[in-house]
């Protein structure tokens, strides 16, 4: 594995090193030694999977309120998918900044993301499978969603019109609003 941190701190790129031959590939989607090498290693306390059926499906800009922050590893198993991250972290050097990055099952990469940042992806192809571990528990009342396409925050997505979004991704939050609530995430 190759761990590289993204524009945002906290969030890394992990590319998977398979073992190719005649019968296919073996990788490594997960290595506690090389997780700690680079201060990334969490107690993972649940693994989900989602699958998005239709090219141009958008889900998020999600995130939660501490106590429950969650760090993520992400996964695609099938497909290929624009992930986008805020960084909406108090204090932080890169607050209400944003970064992305494709995964998919070609090129073999993962997206690590810390607690603090809300998460958004698109899907670029049918029949997207994405795994993934996060170290805290699901907490719908302490959940909250940014507005996908926030021109504030200035997210260049690969879509203009989502194929499909929930009404709640519809409706959420502009970064304003969520800085006149709250001021930014304090863990």
């Amino acid at each position: 594995m190759i761990v590289k941190e993204l524009n945002i701190k906290g969030v890394y790129e992990i590319q998977l090193m398979p073992f190719e031959d005649d019968r296919g590939y073996f990788a490594r989607t997960y290595d506690s030694d090389i997780f700690k090498k680079h201060g990334i290693d969490r107690g993972w306390v649940q693994e989900n999977h989602s699958l998005s059926l239709r090219k141009g499906t958008v889900r998020g800009l999600h995130f939660q309120y501490p106590p429950d922050t969650e760090t993520k590893v992400m996964r695609a198993v099938t497909g290929e998918i624009f992930f986008a991250f805020v960084d909406l972290r108090k204090g932080s050097p890169t607050f209400g900044k944003w970064g992305s990055l494709v995964i998919s099952d070609k090129n073999k990469k993962l997206l690590y993301m810390s607690r603090g940042c809300a998460l958004g992806m698109c899907t670029l192809t049918d029949n997207c499978n994405l795994s993934y571990k996060v170290d805290n528990c699901y907490a719908s009342k302490n959940e909250d969603v940014l507005l996908w396409n926030d021109p504030d925050i200035g997210i260049v997505w690969p879509v203009r019109e989502p194929s499909i979004i929930s009404k709640r991704d519809c409706n959420g939050k502009t970064f304003k609003e969520f800085v006149e609530r709250c001021g930014g995430l304090v863990l």
